[in-house]
């Protein structure tokens, strides 16, 4: 009987899935590049120059749609802020980032995943 126990219970951990780890990109600045590959929940970073109120707008790049626009606080430095594209249906999209005066700090194209 231990000897069946032992089977099954070796049996069980013995089959249990293994998970291969994630690998996240290498952390760059996301407008020093015209193309980044982006996937859902991405965090993406950016240098600032000065502290302000920043607008983070993404949009179609085929129609130039706006589809999302974020107000920030930004500080002097690297900024780090989360990308969400889970509901978005399209696959090439603009990320423009503005200061308060709506001058362009930085413009470019991500793919998603």
């Amino acid at each position: 009987m231990k000897k069946i126990l032992f089977i099954l219970v070796l049996t069980l951990v013995g089959c249990k899935k293994i998970e291969p780890p994630i690998i996240t990109p290498p952390a760059t600045n996301i407008f020093s590049v015209s193309q980044s590959s982006v996937e859902n929940g991405q965090e993406i970073q950016f240098d600032l120059i000065k502290n302000g109120v920043y607008t983070l707008t993404i949009g179609d790049s085929i129609t130039n749609q706006v589809l999302t626009k974020e107000r920030f606080n930004g500080q002097i430095g690297i900024n780090k802020k989360k990308i969400y594209t889970k509901s978005l249906s399209v696959k090439y999209l603009y990320l423009l980032l503005e200061d308060e005066n709506k001058n362009k700090i930085g413009k470019t194209t991500i793919i998603v995943k």
